[in-house]
Order: C-alpha cells, then sequence, then structure tokens
C-alpha cells in the first residue's frame, strides 16, 4: 500500500508561512552508533545558545507565534525543538533515544526548527494528514494514557484517526515511536520562520545524507508545497 502525507488545505490556508518536507527510509534498524555525528549537531546548537536563549531564536519565535494563533498557550506548550534546545540549555546533553531519533534531534537542536521521526508500520494508510482535529481522535500519550485533542487543534491524523501528536509539533504519540522494532520510518521537518524554505530543505538534505551514511539505505524525500502539496511513500 502507498500511504500518501500532506498537510489539509485548511492548514495551509490558515498558516500560509508554512515550509515542510518529508522523508522515508527502510532498513534503519537500531544496531548503528551515531553518537559521534549527533555531538557535532549538538555542538553547533551549543555554540548557538551560548550567544542568546532558544526563546529569542527566529525560528522559535516564529512556532511560539503559531501556537499562538492555535489557540495554545506557547510558554506553556512549546515546540519540539524549543523543548530539546531548552533541555540542551539547562542540562547540557539530549536524551538518547534510538540512533536515528538521537540523530535527528541533534539536527533538530541544530537547525532550531521541529523534526519528527514516526514509526511507519504504526502509521494506518491511506492518508497521514496534518490537520485541525475534530475531537474524535485517539492520541496514545508515551505512558500509555489516552487523549482526544482538542476541536481544531492541529495534528497528524491517519485513516483510523488516530492522532500522531499533540499541538501540531508539541509532542508526538507513543503510539508511533521508533524504537528497537522499528524498520521503517517517515521524518518531518516544518518551518514558520521567514527563510523557513531554505532551512527544510537544508535539513532534508542533511537526514538523507547521514541515513544513506550509517544505514546503507536510500531514502526518498519531498518538499511539500501548495502546489505539491503530497508525498507519497512504500508501506
Amino acid at each position: 500500500m502507498t500511504v500518501r502525507f500532506r498537510h489539509a488545505d485548511a492548514v495551509r490556508a490558515a498558516y500560509p508561512e508554512l515550509s515542510a518536507g518529508a522523508l522515508y527510509a527502510a532498513g534503519v534498524g537500531a544496531a548503528v552508533d551515531t553518537r559521534q555525528r549527533a555531538a557535532a549537531y549538538t555542538a553547533r546548537a551549543v555554540a548557538r545558545l551560548a550567544s542568546a536563549t532558544e526563546g529569542e531564536f527566529p525560528e522559535v519565535l516564529a512556532w511560539r507565534r503559531t501556537f499562538a494563533r492555535m489557540g495554545v498557550k506557547p510558554t506553556q506548550y512549546r515546540s519540539a525543538s524549543e523543548s530539546l534546545l531548552r533541555r540542551l540549555r539547562k542540562e547540557g546533553e539530549l536524551p538518547r533515544i534510538h540512533p536515528l531519533v538521537d540523530l535527528c534531534n541533534a539536527i533538530s537542536v541544530a537547525y532550531a526548527v521541529p523534526v519528527a521521526v514516526l514509526d511507519v508500520d504504526r502509521i494506518a494508510g491511506p492518508l497521514l494528514e496534518v490537520r485541525p482535529a475534530r475531537g474524535d481522535e485517539t492520541y496514545t500519550a508515551f505512558g500509555g494514557g489516552v487523549e482526544h485533542p482538542a476541536p481544531g487543534e492541529v495534528t497528524f491524523v491517519d485513516s483510523a484517526g488516530r492522532a500522531h501528536a499533540r499541538r501540531w509539533t508539541h509532542r508526538q504519540s507513543g503510539h508511533s515511536a521508533v524504537g528497537a522494532h522499528t524498520g521503517r520510518v517517515l521524518v518531518v521537518t516544518e518551518a514558520m520562520h521567514d527563510g523557513g524554505a531554505d532551512t527544510v530543505a537544508e535539513v532534508l538534505k542533511t537526514v538523507e545524507e547521514e541515513v544513506t551514511a550509517h544505514w546503507g539505505a536510500t531514502p526518498t524525500t519531498a518538499t511539500l508545497t501548495p502546489e505539491t502539496p503530497e508525498f507519497p511513500f512504500a508501506h
């Protein structure tokens, strides 16, 4: 089955500044050491944080504005990239979860934009869409609890009505979290700041190069625009 990933027209219309890109890769097992490369990207973020806090970064401020427009208090619910940058500034390191997730988290702080990594085999096709919630979607938290995104909250929803995120880029779902069992992934990066299209293109290129180098995989990528809004990938 081919699954299509897209942003709903309503999201595109409400957030015309959105830049987004996606990558699909298979064969990304956990028996790979990405620590050295992750450390190199993390060091870039540390250097930037030495002269300004993450709350001053244009990339972060743009997501704060987006959250406010979505009706979410941006200092209570932060984008994933802001949360990672904040943790890095306060604790000096990022959590270790999975070689690919660790690498993408490091790339996320280096570029200060969210980079989501989802287990493809936990997504119900044929459509995964970033859209406003209706309120009946089911979200599984990392602790196992079940939540329902509020109506209008932007989230990733698959064809089974399962939400794979809360508050857009705030938090991913435990259901599709990457782990030792994961073999295929969908990586999504999104930006809202001026120049976001260039950042998204650079992040996609970086993730593609790292996946190829570490796993010997041949990822497929796409920059998503209003003219080419869909990314079909193998399920």
